[in-house]
């Protein structure tokens, strides 16, 4: 009788399976005429010639919360999530970065697949080795870094044509892109749940797991939220704003902070910084007495370019909320907390760039995040306000959010684009946070 596989043996033998599944169709052939199970092309986007098309494909993929398209696999029972529709200009993720691209893959005059790229430069936090001597062990630190990473979004293969090869070709087409113009590493994004995506980059591409951001939302109710008393909250033009995150956010204990940030605070889509702070009460702190609690966060508005839905939603769960939308207008001295009509497309006002400090630290930053409510709630185009962290970041018990609203499948890949013969172990992404480093996420790629 032959021996039963260990456990370790089933899950290399469901890994191998799932790249399997993913890859099938391989291609031949090099990155420009990629040549699969059909005859592909891949080439730069023309907006004016290619923008119908682009909207057709991004209407018929499905897309998830991260943005990736869902697997094309069996259909799975029914439940809700939160869906992404990209609107307007297609080249909205990438276009901030001065080197960016668009790619599409044509089988003849069909368009059937596109992948977004973009190269920034971004820290990488403070990377270094432990070594002892004796009973003494000492830390060595290099001088934080920034590099050039390759932002790889918006795979998307029409339905119709997956399984052939095409995202393949598409893949290699952006790391060859990006590779040509410097970048060290690159780096995509996927959800946990999306087995055949994560197997594609990781099995195919060498692609290695290392971030998990978590996102937590709320949606924008009908009332004003309360903001008390004891907390003042003030805006920050950007350029004081781009001075306070220097010393709150230094570069060496914060992994993805852009080098550009001064013109992401400045950027026409961010709305403010605010640092809220507590109101003096004309009593004298002590000598001993703590350092002053603050907590500060920008707002990002994503009306403009993205739009959610709630997908999946049982018949009973709408007409409820309905109803409580309907008695708030006809009786709105009740003051029932009433939400948007989230069953239909609705967009986001998104936080980043999140710190607090001190024993009021948690309670200020939620203040920030009912002023930055509403702020929202001015614009009838957005139904929730989210922020994307790392889920060990004090900052993310403190901001209030809807398990309906949040995520946390989200998962960060990372490559080392370098010639491997000429890499060392010192360029790759550690696959752990540093201890105490912060991970920023940068609203432009959402």
């Amino acid at each position: 009788m032959a021996p039963h596989p260990s456990s370790e043996q089933k899950k290399q033998q469901q890994q191998q399976i799932a790249i399997e599944k993913a890859e099938e169709g391989t291609m031949a052939g090099k990155v420009g005429m990629e040549r699969v199970a059909v005859e592909v092309t891949v080439r730069e986007l023309d907006v004016e010639r290619d923008l119908p098309a682009v909207e057709e494909l991004e209407r018929r993929c499905e897309v998830g919360l991260s943005g990736d398209q869902a697997d094309g696999g069996k259909k799975k029972k029914r439940s809700m999530s939160l869906c992404v529709e990209q609107i307007g200009d297609p080249l909205a993720r990438v276009r901030h970065a001065p080197e960016h691209v668009m790619l599409v893959a044509e089988c003849g005059q069909e368009m059937v697949g596109v992948i977004k790229a973009c190269i920034k430069m971004v820290s990488r936090g403070s990377i270094g080795s432990s070594s002892s001597s004796g009973s003494v062990a000492k830390q060595q630190q290099p001088a934080a870094a920034y590099v050039k990473v390759a932002f790889i979004l918006g795979l998307r293969v029409s339905p119709s044509h997956r399984r052939l090869g095409i995202a393949t070709a598409l893949v290699k087409a952006a790391e060859e892109w990006s590779r040509k113009r410097g970048a060290a590493h690159a780096s995509m994004a996927t959800t946990q749940s999306n087995k055949a995506s994560l197997a594609l980059f990781t099995g195919r591409f060498g692609y290695k797991p290392f971030r998990r951001p978590v996102l937590l939302g709320r949606p924008v109710h009908a009332r004003w939220l309360p903001v008390t008393s004891r907390h003042r909250v003030l805006q920050l033009p950007p350029t004081l704003a781009a001075a306070a995150y220097a010393r709150l956010l230094p570069a060496r204990d914060t992994e993805f902070l852009p080098a550009d940030l001064p013109a992401l605070l400045a950027h026409k889509l961010t709305l403010g910084t605010f640092v809220a702070i507590e109101s003096s009460d004309g009593r004298t702190a002590g000598a001993g007495a703590p350092s002053p609690s603050f907590a500060v966060l920008s707002v990002w508005d994503q009306t403009r370019s993205l739009r959610l839905r709630v997908d999946g939603a049982p018949a009973l769960l709408r007409h409820s909320l309905a109803a409580v939308r309907a008695l708030d207008r006809a009786a709105p001295w009740l003051r029932v907390p009433s939400v948007p009509d989230i069953f239909r497309p609705f967009g986001a006002y998104l936080i980043y760039g999140v710190s607090m400090s001190g024993p009021e630290g948690p309670a200020l930053l939620r203040t920030l995040c009912s002023h930055a409510h509403n702020m929202a709630r001015n614009n009838p185009a957005c139904g929730v306000v989210a922020a994307d962290l790392s889920p060990d970041d004090p900052a993310a018990a403190a901001i209030p959010s809807w398990r309906r609203f949040s995520c946390d499948e989200d998962v960060w890949c990372i490559k080392n684009l370098s010639d491997t013969n000429a890499a060392s172990s010192s360029s790759d992404w550690p696959a752990s946070a540093p201890p105490g480093s912060v991970l920023f996420v940068d609203p432009r790629e959402f």
